[in-house]
């Protein structure tokens, strides 16, 4: 909850969607509740919670809650203090959104605000099925002491990053790379990484003027017993 009311989730490392175990569910709401409460005991005043940054994003992100409504999900706006936003601001209350179906706007279009969509599963094989069955994430999040688990995260799925038993602060280690990969980002930056990633390696080949290695390797034509040597050696069978 901290990295989804960080900003009011307009972070592109926030968490798009937790996956949890089923019998787990109603722990899950109410532990994010409480925190809420805790870390923003009113929202409306509150200079630590912050707006939507504009009109249209606010009216977006409304309408992903309208279209869950319609769709039968529950939706948990996390209000501690019961204030009224229908009128006169641009703060969205952290909203978890229970059970949405893979067509709903909130799992199909990236948030970028303080929505949480919430899923189930029964089996943690399904939760790696459902990371591995959509675009590669900038980064997935891992929370629990199971070893098993942890290592089915690390290497059966593919992300820019992960956080063991964390969010978002990944990025604030100076000394690992950080990045997307396929549709979050590719290439890294940070440490030896940004050094590599920002600047231009140029790379020089230069033949021996004592004989030519491309000759000498079989080549160059008229190809000869040596061509036929490392053609054969290429061929995986």
């Amino acid at each position: 909850m901290v990295g989804k009311t960080l900003n009011a989730g307009q972070i592109c490392l926030a968490p798009d969607y937790l996956l949890v175990p089923e019998e787990q569910l109603e722990e899950v709401i109410r532990i994010a509740t409480k925190t809420v409460a805790d870390m923003y005991p009113s929202l409306l005043s509150n200079e630590q919670y912050t707006s939507v940054v504009n009109e249209r994003h606010h009216t977006r992100l409304s309408s992903y809650v309208a279209d869950a409504e319609q769709r039968g999900c529950r939706v948990i706006p996390l209000n501690p203090a019961n204030e009224d936003f229908t009128a006169g601001t641009q703060k969205i209350p952290p909203t978890l959104v229970i059970s949405p179906e893979n067509e709903a706007l909130c799992m199909e279009e990236e948030i970028f605000g303080p929505l949480l969509p919430i899923r189930t599963y029964s089996q943690f094989e399904e939760a790696i099925d459902h990371i591995n069955s959509g675009p590669r994430p900038l980064a997935a999040y891992y929370f629990g002491s199971d070893k098993s688990e942890e290592e089915a995260i690390l290497h059966r799925t593919t992300s820019g990053g992960v956080c063991i038993n964390d969010v978002i602060f990944h990025i604030a280690q100076e000394d690992m790379p950080f990045g997307g990969i396929g549709p979050s980002g590719m290439g890294s930056y940070h440490g030896i990484e940004g050094f590599k990633t920002f600047s231009h390696a140029k790379s020089v080949y230069s033949q021996s003027v004592k004989f030519n290695v491309a000759k000498l390797g079989g080549l160059l034509p008229p190809y000869g017993k040596t061509t036929e040597k490392n053609i054969k050696a290429q061929i995986k069978r």
